[in-house]
């Protein structure tokens, strides 16, 4: 029998932050192709859906590996704070695609996550970024719908919903290096290692 070191995953959560990074920039050329196709819808240009299948792929992208990175910090939470509230595998990532629940939920199965990765979680700080991470993306949500559902030509309703969605992303590339820094500290600690398993 052996025991292995947990580690952070920093090498995804660096990953994880680029690629929403990158996605978010995408989704301001998206949106900006979006509108001058609904101006000029005779244009027989095909920008706008090679720019919105270019999004596409990259959110896609970033959703998996920021859920991978998710649900491996839980699993840290989990063994850092065994005995606090953090929630199930199948909650931590299933949340995120159910309607209504995904409203909600998701922020706080961050903040559990935050709160059991190390006592130095800062409750009014940290509280703050990850609160403030999701009222921008659920505004930007609701914006986006609202537009779309309109079709919307506004450029005012263009940059404030872009302006939410690169807040978001730099918010939530702030929550990914906090918890990861928190839980890399607390797992080089002593006596933090994984369960035992057999050789």
């Amino acid at each position: 029998m052996k025991s292995t070191a947990r580690t952070a995953p920093r090498t995804l959560a660096r990953c994880a932050q680029t690629a929403i990074g990158v996605a978010a920039v995408a989704d301001v050329f998206r949106a900006a192709a979006l509108r001058d196709h609904r101006l000029h819808p005779s244009n027989p240009s095909l920008e706008s859906g090679e720019v919105s299948r270019v999004f596409v792929n990259l959110m896609t992208l970033a959703v998996v590996l920021f859920l991978v990175w998710l649900a491996k910090s839980r699993t840290n939470a989990q063994l850092l704070s065994p005995r606090s509230p953090v929630p199930t595998r199948g909650w931590t990532v299933g949340t995120w695609f159910v309607p209504v629940v995904n409203l909600f939920a998701p922020r706080r199965t961050v903040l559990d996550i935050g709160r059991a990765s190390s006592p130095s979680w800062e409750e009014r700080r940290d509280t703050l970024v990850v609160n403030l991470w999701w009222a921008a993306w659920i505004t930007h949500g609701l914006i986006l719908g609202a537009s779309t559902a309109m079709a919307s030509t506004s450029l005012a309703l263009l940059v404030v919903a872009e302006t939410l969605m690169i807040a978001a992303a730099v918010l939530l590339g702030l929550v990914i290096e906090r918890i990861t820094a928190l839980q890399s500290a607390a797992l080089a600690g002593p006596g933090v290692t994984a369960p035992l398993m057999k050789v």
